[in-house]
């Protein structure tokens, strides 16, 4: 591994790390947002859905900045701009200014994943072994441990909004210090007349596509309501109710580290 890709790899790993580091820091916090702006668990659940109709609508944009300006640029801009928007939700005063706040992390949130994704990728292609599964274990990590923090911070009762801050800045910092290992890579515009219409696409990618999907709507429930489930049914304490989801992303961080080495064989 020369040089140049090692830092690279590290590059992403701390990329992946950071992401679940932020991820976490909002959903550990959401019952404290709940009860800070006395919201129903009904209209709070609509309000969860801007959140991924931001990401849903920031994907293919991704994808085209990507083709133009390389993953190395937007992968530094968006993860920079993630970390900061991580503080969106805890300035929210009522229910519509926090979907608004939602729908811009949740854009950003995707904008990084598909593009630290990418970088991702030429890594892996300039090592020429499995490593993917490794730099998701790295955001499972991350989601963990922000959680850990997160439900620390709640059962001390530290206001959200500064808890996000903290976690924004320092996690914005290390982007911008590993930014420069990213690995440049072309970033040549497709030709419309080269991509594959959406009825010669290969089968099996509908079929991993509809398995995906069932993946992040279970993993999407489990990240959005596990601190309200414990905190409302089981009447667990803020620390602890925090604490769901910090054992969930444990168990997949296990499970993404064997990945590679299941791969290679």
């Amino acid at each position: 591994m020369g040089l140049k890709v090692r830092g690279a790899w590290w590059g992403v790993i701390v990329l992946f790390l950071v992401h679940g580091l932020v991820v976490a820091s909002w959903l550990s916090r959401i019952p404290a947002i709940q009860s800070a702006l006395q919201i129903n668990n009904g209209v709070l659940g609509v309000t969860l859905l801007a959140s991924a109709i931001g990401a849903v609508t920031t994907i293919p944009i991704t994808g085209w900045l990507i083709t133009r300006f390389g993953s190395r640029k937007v992968t530094s801009v968006s993860s920079t701009l993630f970390c900061v928007a991580v503080m969106l939700p805890g300035t929210a005063m009522n229910a519509i200014t926090l979907a608004l706040a939602l729908f811009i992390f949740g854009a950003l949130a995707a904008a990084m994943d598909v593009s630290m994704n990418a970088q991702g990728v030429e890594v892996e292609k300039a090592l020429g072994a499995p490593t993917m599964s490794r730099f998701h274990g790295m955001f499972s990590l991350g989601a963990m441990i922000g959680a850990a923090i997160g439900g620390s911070l709640a059962a001390r009762s530290v206001p959200p909004l500064l808890h996000f801050a903290a976690s924004g800045v320092i996690n914005a910092v290390a982007v911008l210090a590993v930014a420069p290992l990213l690995l440049p890579t072309d970033h040549e515009v497709t030709k419309h007349e080269d991509r594959l219409p959406l009825r010669k696409m290969p089968k099996v990618l509908f079929a991993l596509s509809a398995i995906g999907f069932c993946i992040l709507l279970s993993e999407g429930a489990m990240a959005d309501w596990t601190a309200l489930y414990l905190r409302q049914v089981v009447q667990a304490g803020p620390g602890t109710a925090a604490m769901g989801y910090s054992v969930f992303s444990g168990a997949m961080a296990v499970f993404r580290f064997l990945g590679d080495a299941i791969t290679a064989r």
